[in-house]
């Protein structure tokens, strides 16, 4: 007979329960543990670059490279965050460090990818103290509309603003007419000339982490080339319709020869402001923020409509003042 058919017989044959299955335990079925290590050996660091999920670091005098520990989630690592670094960080080539803690933030500035979607928002650079916004008076032409959108960010964040108009040379006449535009606004200005020292951009420069920025062809990575000559920033030029071509193509963070920081950002063409509310840019202009106390709730404070209290400070001839004007200007950039 044969016996392999007559365990099969006996097998089918045998009523089965749950004492004869055998379950192999998951994965998942052991409970994780909610205490985290504490890293208590982990050196500060400060992030200067960020390139495809790798983050270069200063520690002290030496660049580490590190990569985004695990227990961060899926909380991202930007340009100018202060973090803490496990592992190797002797920043030695092929050797890698982890990022296991981004410390608290201060100055996020921060864009949307448009003003219609609030769900996309980029923050470009963490714990800003200056917002250098780099404009050309010619070739290419101001543009008022977004230094205004830079300047509504820079309000946002608590960020301190201050224009730099570069091609002095060739654009002294538009000067004038910048300066009255932004006089209310109580914004600083410097003027950079090719032929000549950049040494008041310095001075301000000083003891600040700074972001340049603005559009492409302006002359931001010449200023960068010019205040830290060891940078090597690509420089393009000008198109032919007025627009500069794109030469920065990531945010790096450089140093100045007096120990302080400039963050150069890619040239960009939009400056999305969803992220901004009507009431947290009215906390830039503290005289007007008094005054819009008095206003109904839901006002938007642009005036049209409804009754605003901000329209009390109009004169007698019904104009407002200028200052009343830059605000609702900055308004209008964000609706």
């Amino acid at each position: 007979m044969d016996t392999n058919a007559g365990d099969r017989a006996l097998r089918q044959r045998r009523n089965w329960d749950e004492d004869d299955v055998r379950v192999r335990p998951t994965r998942r079925s052991r409970p994780r543990t909610k205490i985290r290590p504490k890293h208590a050996e982990a050196v500060p660091g400060f992030v200067i670059a960020v390139d495809r999920g790798r983050y270069t670091c200063r520690v002290d005098d030496t660049d580490v490279t590190a990569m985004r520990a695990r227990e961060l989630g899926r909380k991202g690592v930007v340009v100018g965050d202060r973090v803490a670094l496990d592992g190797d960080t002797s920043g030695d080539d092929g050797t890698l460090a982890r990022i296991v803690r981004i410390e608290p933030r201060h100055g996020q500035l921060r864009r949307t990818a448009d003003d219609d979607d609030d769900k996309i928002e980029r923050i470009i650079v963490a714990n800003v103290d200056q917002l250098v916004i780099v404009c050309a008076l010619a070739d290419p032409p101001v543009r008022t509309g977004f230094i205004d959108r830079c300047l509504v960010a820079a309000f946002d964040a608590d960020i301190q603003p201050l224009l730099c108009l570069t091609k002095a040379d060739i654009g002294a006449d538009a000067l004038p007419e910048i300066d009255r535009y932004y006089a209310d606004l109580d914004v600083p200005y410097v003027t950079c000339r090719p032929d000549e020292p950049i040494d008041d951009l310095a001075e301000r420069l000083d003891g600040k982490l700074s972001v340049l920025i603005g559009h492409s062809g302006v002359g931001k990575s010449t200023l960068v080339n010019r205040l830290v000559p060891d940078a090597d920033r690509s420089v393009g030029d000008v198109s032919a319709i007025g627009r500069g071509r794109h030469t920065s193509t990531n945010a790096v963070a450089l140093e100045l020869p007096d120990g302080s920081w400039i963050v150069d950002t890619p040239g960009v063409r939009s400056f999305g402001l969803a992220h901004v509310s009507s009431d947290s840019l009215l906390h830039a202009f503290g005289d007007l923020a008094d005054v819009a106390t008095g206003c109904e709730p839901g006002c938007d404070h642009t005036g049209q409509s409804g009754v605003c209290a901000l329209d009390s400070l109009r004169d007698a001839d019904g104009e407002a003042p200028q200052r009343l004007q830059s605000y609702r200007r900055l308004l209008a950039a964000i609706s």
